[in-house]
């Protein structure tokens, strides 16, 4: 798309997605863009649209976070709390198992959604920057501080659905809607499952709890926006449109037509937002650093030929061979 006829400015993701595009030059940089903009923006919105030359490429447009959804009236009834640690999930997770529950909501028939639970647990207990390094492949899959996060995980497997692998995101949050689990670790695109108003009013959600001293600084909040490319880099209405998306009357338009995700710059107009929204709003204004979810931080092979397949055997039956996530990753980023 991009070597052939693109359009002068077109919606993509942070991440690795944009890095590699920009490192392979087929994006044009927009720091006079950023010298408009930059004070609408958190420095962890500006780290994320920053290239590997360390020009920016990027303008973020919206985001949505990765947190435990559930219902409201459900937890009440029950007497439940959300728990600021692992050590406090784990017991909420067996109360919900006693009290006859699925306590973790868990779907992935399609792949994908476990990356979201694997980079939370990797951040929670190594932090963010290791996090970012794994999957870059700066750092070895191969040694203990990853094995340290499936160990980890291997505690909440007995509490996630069984029926996980033939499962889609859509079916898990039927049963959360359903009050047949207690919790649901997602993006709050879930919130999208939910059409009735008064299930939908009775959704809330907590940050993933902290595990290890990194505490909760970072956050699961892939975010879309817009990029330039290289053969639109002359284009100044092109540029002009990026910085428009860039300030709270452009987001405003925006969230005008979508009010399922979180606008990214300071000053948007946030009373229309639901108190769940707010709360996502407040999650991600607040963190320190901001992932974009494993199969846009890391090497697209890595993530689908790679990690899938892993994941799916670990929410199987509780394996894992690190050295062969190393061997294969070694392969494919030398590739690269």
């Amino acid at each position: 798309y991009l070597q052939g006829s693109p359009d002068d400015t077109f919606t993509w993701f942070a991440g690795y997605r944009m890095q590699y595009y920009a490192g392979k030059g087929l994006l044009a940089p927009v720091d006079d863009v950023w010298e408009k903009i930059g004070s609408n923006f958190s420095g962890a919105m500006k780290k994320a649209s920053t290239g590997p030359d360390g020009k920016m490429y990027f303008v973020p447009n919206y985001n949505y976070p990765w947190g435990f959804f559930y219902r409201k009236s459900l937890w009440a009834e029950k007497g439940y709390a959300a728990p600021k640690t692992f050590d406090e999930l784990k017991t909420l997770c067996a109360k919900m198992k006693t009290d006859g529950l699925i306590p973790i909501e868990f779907a992935d028939k399609d792949g994908w959604p476990a990356m979201g639970t694997f980079d939370y647990l990797n951040m929670r207990l190594n932090g963010y920057q290791f996090h970012m390094d794994l999957t870059a492949h700066k750092e070895s899959w191969d040694q203990k501080k990853v094995s340290d996060v499936f160990d980890t995980w291997r505690a909440l497997l007995p509490f996630q659905n069984p029926a996980a692998l033939g499962m889609t995101w859509q079916d898990a949050a039927i049963s959360l809607g359903a009050k047949k689990s207690g919790m649901y670790l997602l993006g709050s695109f879930v919130t999208q499952q939910f059409t009735d108003a008064a299930t939908l009013a009775d959704i809330d959600f907590f940050p993933f709890p902290e595990i290890a001293m990194e505490g909760q600084d970072a956050v699961e909040a892939p975010i879309d926006g817009l990029l330039l490319s290289k053969k639109g880099g002359d284009n100044q209405a092109a540029r002009d449109f990026m910085a428009f998306l860039g300030s709270a009357d452009g987001q405003n338009a925006y969230a005008a037509v979508d009010a399922s995700n979180i606008a990214t710059v300071k000053g948007a107009d946030t009373s229309k937002f639901s108190a769940l929204n707010k709360k996502c709003a407040d999650t991600i204004a607040n963190a320190k650093s901001i992932s974009q979810f494993f199969d846009r931080d890391a090497l697209p092979a890595m993530a689908n030929n790679v990690m899938i397949p892993a994941l799916q055997g670990f929410v199987k039956d509780g394996t894992i061979d690190v050295k062969n996530l190393e061997s294969q990753a070694k392969a494919l980023y030398a590739a690269q």
